[in-house]
């Protein structure tokens, strides 16, 4: 049996990629803002939008880290792995993710995050 349930491990997953996505959108926002688009505010709209998501989906697991004993600290990070480790009630796991891996994730999540937008808008 693993020291740390699966459900919770998607808490933590969160944790890792959510940051990482809000940093990528609030970035590509700033570009917009002052890059030479002749009609900004329909990408701003969808950019706002999924940076709303992200900061709602990334508060509802900070909250369910804090009341479950669950916390995540980013260990040692080279060219090619980052390590993270999570701490769940008394356990504590190190883990090991393929930086290629923590990219296209986050390229998933900001595409999943852009479609539920436009839904919205």
């Amino acid at each position: 049996m693993p020291l740390i349930p699966q459900e919770e491990m998607l808490h933590f997953e969160n944790m890792i990629y959510l940051p990482m996505v809000l940093i990528v959108l609030e970035r590509d926002r700033e570009l917009i803002q002052n890059g030479p688009f002749k009609l900004k505010r329909p990408y701003l709209g969808i950019l706002e939008g999924a940076i709303k998501q992200v900061q709602k989906e990334l508060d509802k697991t900070k909250i369910h880290m804090r009341t479950h004993q669950m916390n995540l600290k980013k260990g040692v990070a080279d060219d090619t792995f980052t390590e993270y480790v999570l701490h769940h009630k008394g356990f504590e796991d190190h883990r090991r993710y393929l930086n290629v891996r923590l990219r296209n994730r986050v390229e998933e999540l900001v595409r999943t995050y852009f479609s539920q937008a436009e839904l919205k808008a």
